[in-house]
């Protein structure tokens, strides 16, 4: 037995005591207790909420630090535009109608040279003039051939005509008109024959001018005066039927299938900053093997300023195209092709792989790979690297 049950069997009250301030006695011992539990209890609540806001605003200021640390990258959302299409393209510059001229008779000593390079000529105009001193004195001998059988046969003819008036007195037989006639007939024959050989070194003597086959421009001049040419000697002289020009454009097999005749093109010249317009009249028909291009042939009107031979830049129109257009500082490209970093919806980079399409003053046309509605990185793509946290900003801010 206790001492607390003996009190209590004996009767007495139990003893108060006074503890800060406070008077406790055994009546108060199971409340006390239960106090002190729910004291506990809402202390180590109190513990447990704090330690929670602690964590999520540590968690949160994390975020916020990381989020500062991010680089600041401009996006832009391209949408879909509708381009002129062009295709550039290279080649060379070079006579439409190109005409070679050489030595078509039998040569000799050039000894007069009336044109230069760069001259324009008519059709018919002379070149070039051979020395024909020898083909002359020929020519004056079958000119005076022509004279003794032309005496020949008015002496036929004379001998025919009083023939034929003393058949009718019965003086010269039927036999002697016959040999008269054909004694006539031989001598005009004679007067042909010599009138043909005359013709014949007059054209001779004809061909030993170098003449223009066409009107047009001099493009080459091959021989010099004192040189002795022949027919093969190979062409002493080059034109420019009508002095047209045009560009003979290497064009890529694909490209090639979207051109058609009659389509326009600015050409440059390499040196130069001045464009001429022309038009496309001839694509090839055939593709080269070893590099997969054809020609399209850009016809042009004469100018100075366009030398066959020289080298120069074809922008040729192929229709409209709808498609993303991005500025050339935001398609990157490697080993691997062409590509654009896109930024997602948790501000990640990742690499997109594109096709590109023509150049234009405005950007580069993104053929396939993106729809147009992505947030792109618009600079500085390559100081990022792919799965990059950033921090995006459009460029329309």
């Amino acid at each position: 037995m206790t001492y607390e049950s003996d009190i209590k069997a004996q009767g007495e009250e139990p003893v108060a005591v006074t503890l800060d301030g406070r008077t406790f006695d055994g009546r108060d011992e199971p409340r006390s207790k239960k106090s002190l539990y729910i004291l506990i209890a809402l202390v180590v609540l109190a513990a447990i909420v704090a330690l929670y806001v602690f964590l999520t605003m540590g968690a949160e200021e994390e975020v916020a630090d990381r989020g500062a640390q991010a680089p600041a990258i401009t996006v832009v959302s391209p949408g879909r535009t509708t381009v002129e299409g062009q295709i550039v393209a290279t080649g060379v510059l070079a006579a439409r109608r190109e005409a070679p001229v050489g030595v078509v008779g039998e040569g000799g000593r050039v000894v007069s040279i009336p044109v230069e390079a760069g001259d324009w000529v008519r059709q018919g105009q002379v070149l070039a003039v051979i020395d024909r001193s020898v083909q002359s004195q020929q020519a004056r001998a079958a000119a005076a051939q022509i004279e003794v059988a032309q005496a020949d046969a008015n002496l036929a003819q004379s001998n025919l005509d009083r023939a034929l008036q003393l058949v009718e007195r019965g003086f010269v037989s039927k036999a002697d008109v016959d040999r008269l006639t054909a004694t006539r007939d031989a001598a005009v024959a004679r007067v042909r024959v010599a009138q043909a050989s005359l013709s014949e070194l007059q054209a001779r003597n004809a061909r030993l001018n170098i003449v223009a086959p066409s009107a047009g421009l001099v493009l080459e001049r091959n021989v010099e005066v004192g040189a002795t040419v022949s027919a093969g000697s190979g062409p002493l002289f080059r034109l420019a039927r009508g002095g047209e020009i045009e560009m003979l454009a290497q064009v890529g097999e694909e490209q090639l299938a979207r051109l058609s005749a009659g389509v326009s093109a600015e050409v440059t010249p390499v040196g130069s900053d001045k464009s001429f317009t022309g038009q496309v009249w001839q694509v090839s028909p055939t593709i080269d093997t070893r590099n997969r291009q054809g020609t399209a042939r850009i016809a042009l009107s004469y100018d100075p300023a366009l030398r066959p031979g020289g080298f120069a830049t074809a922008r040729i129109l192929s229709g409209t195209t709808t498609a993303p257009l991005l500025p050339e500082s935001a398609v990157l490209s490697d080993s691997e092709g062409s590509f654009v970093y896109v930024v997602d919806d948790e501000n990640k980079v990742q690499r997109m792989a594109v096709e590109t399409g023509m150049v234009t003053s405005e950007g580069v046309v993104i053929e396939s790979g993106i729809s147009g509605n992505e947030k792109i990185v618009l600079r500085a793509g390559g100081f990022l690297t792919e799965g990059e946290t950033v921090n995006p900003r459009s460029a329309d801010d």
